[in-house]
C-alpha cells in the first residue's frame, strides 16, 4: 500500500445517531496529519458511480465546521447496496477508476455487519479501507455507533407512552428495530421500567406472558385510589412464536442484502394478548370490580400497539456516540496512515487505538441470556419461565475498559 494523502468517507446502511461525528472526527483528524478528506456520497452507490462524479466535496475546515456532530443521520448519505450483487462483471475496476480519478488512496467506511461484509470483499479487492463501527442494533463484537442514541430514544418513547396507557388503563406495546438481535429492545425496555420485554433469542410463550400482565395490571388498578394503571411491553422486531417461528410481512420482500423485511411483531402480539384476556373469565370479573365494563362497549381493557419506527434512529445523537463516534473516526484515519488496513476500530483508551479484523467485527451477538436472567430475578417478563441465577462475585483490579 501506497502512502495515503487522500481519503474517501463512506456512510453505508442505514442511519442512526452518531455518524456525523464520525465524519468530523475523521475530518479533523486528517487535516491534523497533513491528509485530505472527501466525501464519497450516497454510500456504496456513490463508490460504485464514483466515476461518473465530476467533482467531491472536500471536508476542509470551514465545510466540516458546517456539520452538527450532534445531529442524527450522515451527511454522507447512504444506500442499501451490497456491491457483490451489482450485475456488472467490471464493478471492481469501475470502481478502482473512480478512486483513482480523484486520488482517493484510502476509505473510513462507517456501517455495520451488511457494509462491513461489503468492507472486506473490498479489501480483498485491494482497495485500502478501515471500518468505524455502525449499527443501531449494537449487534457487532464492538460497540457500534448509533446503539446508545437509539436506546435513549426507545427509553424515552416508551416512558412517555406510559402517560396515554394510564389515562385510558390500555395494555401498550412498542415495538422497535433489532431484526435478530434483541439488544435495544432490551436496553431501552429496562431504561424505560418495561413490564415485559420480548426479544428474539427467546421464543415467547404467550400463556407465561398472560399470567404475569393479568397479575400485574390488575393489581395496579385495585391498588390505585382512582383506578388507574397500565402495562408496557417492548417488542423486538424480530420476535420468534414459541415455535420458533419468526415474524415477517411476506408482502414487503427482501432487502438488497437478502434480508427479509420484519414487520408485525407489535400487533402479533395484541392480538395474543387479547385472545387470553377475553377467554379468562376473571377478566369481566375484573372489569366490573373496577367500574369499567360496559356491555358490548367496554368488555376488556384496550391493548394498543405502536410502532416508532425510524423516530428511533432520527433526531439527535447522545453524548456517548458523539464522543465515541468523533473517536472511531480519528482512529480510523491512524490506521490508514500507519497501513493498517481491514480492521475495525473498537475504541481508543488513553494513547491506545483499539481494533481487530473486520471479518470478525461484524460477527453477530447476540444478548447475553444471563444478563437477561438478571432482571427476571428483578421481575421483568421476558416471555418465559423465569430463570434463576446465582452470581458470581469478582474483584476487578488494574484498568477497566469502557463499554455501554
Amino acid at each position: 500500500m501506497g502512502e495515503i494523502k487522500r481519503i474517501g468517507i463512506i456512510t453505508s446502511g442505514g442511519d442512526c445517531g452518531g455518524l456525523n461525528a464520525v465524519v468530523k472526527g475523521t475530518a479533523q483528524m486528517a487535516h491534523k496529519e497533513g491528509l485530505e478528506v472527501f466525501v464519497i456520497p450516497n454510500g456504496y452507490a456513490g463508490l460504485y458511480n464514483l466515476i461518473d462524479f465530476d467533482k467531491l466535496v472536500s471536508l476542509d475546515p470551514e465545510r466540516i465546521d458546517s456539520v452538527e456532530s450532534n445531529l442524527a443521520g450522515s451527511e454522507a448519505g447512504h444506500s442499501r447496496v451490497k456491491i457483490k450483487k451489482i450485475e456488472d462483471p467490471d464493478k471492481y475496476k469501475r470502481i478502482k477508476d473512480g478512486l483513482n480519478k480523484f486520488k482517493i488512496d484510502g476509505l473510513v467506511i462507517s456501517g455495520g455487519d451488511d457494509s462491513g461484509s461489503v468492507m472486506v470483499d473490498l479489501i480483498q479487492q485491494g482497495i485500502p479501507c478501515v471500518h468505524a463501527p455502525k449499527t443501531m442494533d449494537l449487534d457487532l463484537q464492538t460497540y457500534s455507533v448509533g446503539a446508545d442514541s437509539t436506546i435513549n430514544r426507545i427509553t424515552n418513547f416508551v416512558q412517555e407512552l406510559k402517560t396515554t396507557g394510564r389515562t385510558h388503563n390500555r395494555i401498550m406495546v412498542i415495538e422497535v428495530f433489532g431484526r435478530y438481535a434483541g439488544h435495544t429492545a432490551f436496553r431501552g425496555g429496562i431504561g424505560a421500567d418495561a413490564d415485559a420485554i420480548l426479544i428474539p433469542e427467546i421464543p415467547v410463550d404467550f400463556d407465561l406472558l398472560y399470567q404475569h400482565i393479568s397479575k400485574r395490571y390488575w393489581s395496579r388498578i385495585e391498588e390505585s385510589d382512582v383506578l388507574a394503571g397500565t402495562y408496557t411491553i417492548v417488542v423486538a422486531e424480530g420476535l420468534r412464536n414459541s415455535d420458533g417461528t419468526e415474524l415477517y410481512d411476506e408482502s414487503s420482500g427482501i432487502d438488497a442484502f437478502g434480508h427479509k423485511k420484519l414487520a408485525g411483531a407489535a400487533k402479533y402480539v395484541v392480538q395474543e394478548v387479547s385472545k387470553r384476556m377475553k377467554a379468562d373469565t376473571k377478566t369481566k370479573e375484573h372489569m366490573i370490580k373496577n367500574h369499567m365494563y360496559v356491555k358490548g362497549i367496554n368488555e376488556i381493557p384496550e391493548i394498543r400497539s405502536v410502532t416508532p419506527g425510524h423516530l428511533v434512529r432520527a433526531g439527535h445523537s447522545s453524548a456517548y456516540d458523539v464522543n465515541f463516534g468523533k473517536e472511531a473516526g480519528a482512529a480510523a484515519v491512524l490506521l490508514l496512515k500507519k497501513g493498517i488496513t481491514g480492521v475495525t476500530v473498537a475504541g481508543v483508551e488513553g494513547k491506545d487505538v483499539k481494533y481487530i479484523p473486520t471479518a470478525e467485527a461484524i460477527k453477530q451477538r447476540f444478548v447475553d441470556l444471563d444478563q437477561v436472567k438478571f432482571h427476571e430475578r428483578m421481575g421483568v417478563c421476558f416471555g418465559r419461565k423465569k430463570e434463576n441465577i446465582t452470581p458470581n462475585f469478582t474483584e476487578l483490579k488494574g484498568k477497566i475498559s469502557r463499554h455501554l
